[in-house]
């Protein structure tokens, strides 16, 4: 009876998101587990099988930091983003494109859908410029980009018959390669594209009202509060805010914050009642 309750609970949510594309940030600990990459995998899969459009946009972070640690490389934040020389790019383009990207595709398929591989430079899907940091804007992080434009023509064209799967690199108007944040990046698609929903799938619950206590959750919060509080939010949990903000503003109905290191988080956030996670609304 417990899971013809669960069924019953999640059919409708099933219709009611039937037809409506969904953009997924897929990063942190669900990209490093094995587990979790398995998990991730079927439950994309599955939004596919009932009818939904995911669109799955993914960094990769821990990865290029471990192979730049490798290479003896200096590894810097500010403001939750990446100090990106023109090293660093080729690293970033390196394990996204080349390692992360492919593994995401080959899962998908491998649970029984297919799935396209992207990147920001095919068929020019991003067009970036260069994205300063701090509170003024006014610090120069390197080959950090923003995105100026998603060419949407691509990814519907692929979302027919595929997934597609986007890493968060793009180049500008001169052939200039940067290192996008994916949080960036998939609020980006997720605006373009007219999304239902965009998801961000992080290592925390969610938006903490104390960043020491997971129990201090905020469930839900509108996006006049999400701006009235971002001047205080410090570290990675920023940009994460800063993409609900921008996916809202950009004409999303609702962004949603939720753990990764959750089996099936994405399902639980969708498909119940109670949900999971932090959901950002206008």
């Amino acid at each position: 009876m417990r899971d013809v309750e669960t069924l019953l609970e999640a059919l409708p949510y099933i219709r009611d998101f039937h037809g409506r594309t969904v953009v997924i940030k897929y990063g942190g600990a669900a990209m490093i587990d094995d587990a979790l990459k398995e998990e991730f995998a079927r439950d994309v899969v599955l939004l596919k099988y009932v009818g939904m459009n995911p669109v799955v946009v993914h960094g990769g972070g821990p990865d290029i930091t471990a192979y730049m640690e490798r290479l003896g490389m200096k590894v810097e934040f500010v403001d939750g983003l990446r100090v990106s020389d023109a090293a660093t790019v080729e690293v970033a383009k390196m394990v996204l494109v080349g390692k992360q990207n492919k593994d995401i595709v080959l899962r998908l398929g491998r649970h029984g859908q297919p799935a396209v591989g992207l990147c920001g430079d095919d068929g020019r899907l991003f067009t970036a410029r260069k994205q300063l940091a701090g509170a003024a804007g006014d610090v120069d992080i390197g080959f950090v980009g923003e995105i100026e434009r998603v060419d949407v023509d691509v990814l519907r064209h692929i979302a027919e018959d595929y997934i597609p799967v986007v890493a968060s690199v793009g180049a500008d108007a001169e052939g200039n390669s940067y290192n996008i944040n994916a949080d960036t990046a998939a609020a980006a698609v997720a605006s373009a594209l007219g999304a239902s929903k965009a998801i961000f799938l992080t290592d925390v619950v969610g938006w903490l009202a104390d960043p020491a206590d997971e129990g201090s959750l905020i469930a839900q919060v509108t996006l006049e509060e999400v701006k009235q509080q971002l001047g205080g939010v410090q570290g990675g949990m920023r940009p994460k805010l800063e993409a609900c903000v921008a996916a809202l503003e950009g004409g999303v109905p609702n962004a949603h914050i939720v753990d990764g290191r959750r089996p099936h988080s994405l399902l639980l956030e969708l498909f119940t009642d109670k949900g999971i996670g932090t959901k950002l609304f206008r």
